[in-house]
């Protein structure tokens, strides 16, 4: 039996999550947590007995360097990687540097919510997690599924919503079920794929 591994991280903490501002597709790297979560994914993969095909990230240093520093834990900083802006984060917008407790001063509580956690309303000028999943699956689709499901081990360095887009589809969530899906930065989810791509098992390496 073809063992189809995919697996989905979220970056480490970064310095803007630290300081609780929208980051979106802002450049901005990893606080030494963040360094010390993606060390932490690396040595559970490892832990795991995970040896990779290839790894996919997306255009933004957080996501990166995450994916850098697992491997390197688990000593495989050899395999291909592959970058695409099609796994960034989602676009916030003109919310994108803003404190997220300012922000829900300006423009209130639920509607900060709705920006945040909603599956088809954007933010001022920033996409949707809906117009995220518009990019984002058609990438996993082409690019990395058809691997997978060829019975290679694929890792994924990617971002909040990013991630999400792509759990609500393996996850069968509904659009009102995604806005209360949260995915915590540095924790590897395991993903063991069926022939026809839908998911066989899944294994959440939580602390």
């Amino acid at each position: 039996m073809t063992d189809r591994v995919l697996v989905l991280v979220r970056h480490g903490q970064s310095d803007w999550n630290l300081k609780n501002l929208f980051t979106g597709w802002k450049d901005v790297d990893l606080t030494d947590k963040g360094v010390a979560e993606a060390r932490e994914a690396g040595r559970k993969l490892k832990a795991q007995g995970l040896n990779f095909t290839a790894a996919y990230t997306s255009a933004l240093i957080r996501a990166q360097r995450t994916l850098d520093l697992m491997l390197e834990e688990m000593g495989q900083s050899k395999i291909p990687i592959i970058k695409d802006h099609a796994l960034n984060e989602r676009d916030y917008g003109d919310l994108s540097g803003l404190n997220k407790d300012d922000a829900r001063k300006k423009w209130g509580e639920q509607q900060v919510h709705v920006w945040r956690r909603s599956y088809d309303v954007a933010p001022p000028g920033g996409e949707s997690l809906r117009d995220t999943a518009a990019r984002v699956l058609p990438y996993y689709l082409v690019e990395i599924l058809p691997h997978v499901l060829r019975g290679e081990h694929v890792l994924v360095s990617a971002h909040g919503n990013s991630l999400r887009a792509l759990v609500m589809v393996l996850d069968k969530h509904t659009p009102d079920s995604i806005t209360k899906l949260n995915i915590d930065t540095g924790v590897p989810m395991i993903y063991r794929l069926n022939a026809d791509s839908t998911v066989k098992s899944k294994v959440d390496l939580a602390a």
